[in-house]
């Protein structure tokens, strides 16, 4: 099924959380325990690929994070832990926004399965 909402000027997906019909992501790389698996929707990117904004689904595991921009998000569903290197720790859930540093690392968990709208910049 197309998402007629990424032809729009304004690019959106309708219900973002239960939206199904998800591009395959691969797995989740740098794997510590589990295998996450990663899916979702581009709604858009720049020319130079510096850019970007989409919804991203995340199965249960637990991998390295090493963020080389960067990164909102708002979680629409699910449950995980960010641990940063330092050993902040950072609970998400439905509701929760982050705005990860350039240059962010840790690890993250996925305890609930994950659904969030992005931008990458």
């Amino acid at each position: 099924m197309a998402h007629e909402g990424l032809k729009s000027s304004a690019p959106h997906v309708v219900p973002a959380t239960t939206l199904g019909d998800l591009k395959d992501w691969g797995d989740q790389p740098d794997m510590i325990e589990g295998q996450s698996k990663s899916s979702g929707v581009l709604l858009w990117k720049n020319a130079e690929g510096t850019s970007e904004s989409g919804l991203w689904v995340c199965t249960p595991g637990t991998w390295r994070l090493s963020l080389p921009s960067d990164e909102l998000f708002h979680f629409i569903a699910g449950r995980g832990t960010y641990t940063s290197d330092d050993g902040e720790v950072i609970e998400v859930k439905a509701g929760t926004v982050v705005h990860f540093k350039e240059g962010w690392s840790g690890q993250c968990t996925v305890h609930e399965t994950l659904r969030n709208v992005y931008m990458l910049r």
